[in-house]
């Protein structure tokens, strides 16, 4: 099994994820079938978790992508300055908290003149690899680039 998530940062998604939850680490070594020395020696670092533990985890807490938007908020607004897109807003399940490990993450951005499709994939790329969940991005209509009424999709 090979995780979506960045397992360097085991420690800090592991706890982000339990916290969120509102799970004891015994809990959480409970639901995820080990135990909670576990899982305390990955949250503080000296253990390194197998790709397999270390979803299963995130699984157990059902890791949310709001929680990954909220600690990565930052970086993601500067990833759209790279590639081109402003006003960057979340919808769908992570804006109303109705996000699970499964869920994505629904982004509305507006894209700068002289930008495209590239760019709207690079930044889609981009997000995923900060947050580790896949990502839509919609396009604001009010400055819709041209770019996107040219192609046979437009007609629909």
């Amino acid at each position: 099994m090979v995780t979506r998530f960045d397992r360097s940062r085991a420690p800090q998604l592991v706890r982000a994820a339990r916290l969120d939850r509102g799970m004891s680490q015994a809990e959480l070594a409970r639901a995820a079938g080990m135990s909670q020395p576990n899982v305390a020696a990955i949250e503080n670092g000296t253990r390194n978790p197998s790709e397999d533990v270390f979803e299963r985890l995130l699984r157990a807490a059902d890791y949310r992508p709001s929680v990954a938007v909220e600690e990565r908020a930052a970086a993601i607004v500067e990833a759209g300055r790279r590639y081109g897109l402003s006003e960057i807003r979340v919808f769908g399940s992570v804006a109303t908290g109705a996000d699970h490990i499964t869920s994505d993450i629904d982004l509305l951005a507006r894209v700068d003149s002289g930008r495209g499709y590239f760019d709207i994939a690079a930044f889609t790329d981009a997000v995923e690899q900060l947050t580790g969940f896949p990502v839509d991005v919609v396009v604001d209509d009010e400055r819709r680039p041209a770019f996107l009424d040219s192609t046979p999709m437009a007609a629909l």
